[in-house]
């Protein structure tokens, strides 16, 4: 079986023994791969445990995101230091998925940093979201800061574009007619 992060290998050989944490992955890429197999597999202890701030991790919104999602493709687009031998690194990404019947692109930039034990973790990202074919663009007007906040309409249909640095549980969900509550109307 192929590795769901898309690297080629099996499973087995690629994230499967960080998941099962019998060996640590050596670069910030290698994180966010077991990162989004473990989001492929609803591994929220992996996820919690590979967070800089597990006390800021919303397990909740992230298991809803998990289990809704029909993963489909990780493709890595580009880093920014983040090997072996560096202590901060960033990697851009396009998770893609199905999410109520609706094609969804993911864009991010994600930053990760070494903890004091030479451990890589994920410490936040820049990113927007969008239906899949959409053009998307990567200049917005005025960027806001999300920090654990989860945002339904009765009628959530879609994650909606976004620019805005985010926690793993930092999902804005709007509706396709409107924008949901008085926080995202800004």
């Amino acid at each position: 079986m192929n590795c769901p992060c898309g690297s080629e290998k099996t499973l087995a050989n690629c994230c499967e023994p960080f998941l099962s944490e019998k060996s640590l992955p050596r670069t910030a890429e290698k994180l966010m791969r077991s990162r989004y197999t473990a989001y492929t597999r609803g591994d929220l202890v992996y996820l919690k445990k590979t967070s800089e701030s597990p006390s800021g991790f919303d397990a909740a919104a992230a298991k809803k995101w998990a289990n809704q999602a029909e993963w489909k493709t990780l493709k890595i687009l580009s880093t920014e230091a983040g090997a072996a031998e560096d202590s901060k690194g960033k990697v851009e990404f396009i998770a893609s998925y199905v999410q109520e019947g609706e094609e969804i692109e993911h864009h991010e930039v994600s930053r990760f940093r070494k903890n004091r034990h030479g451990e890589w973790r994920f410490v936040d990202g820049d990113a927007h979201t969008h239906k899949g074919g959409e053009a998307h663009h990567h200049h917005h007007a005025r960027p806001e800061t999300v920090a654990n906040d989860v945002s339904v309409s009765a009628t959530t249909a879609w994650v909606c574009p976004i620019s805005s640095r985010t926690s793993d549980s930092a999902f804005r969900i709007r509706s396709i007619l409107h924008l949901s509550s008085d926080r995202t109307s800004q």
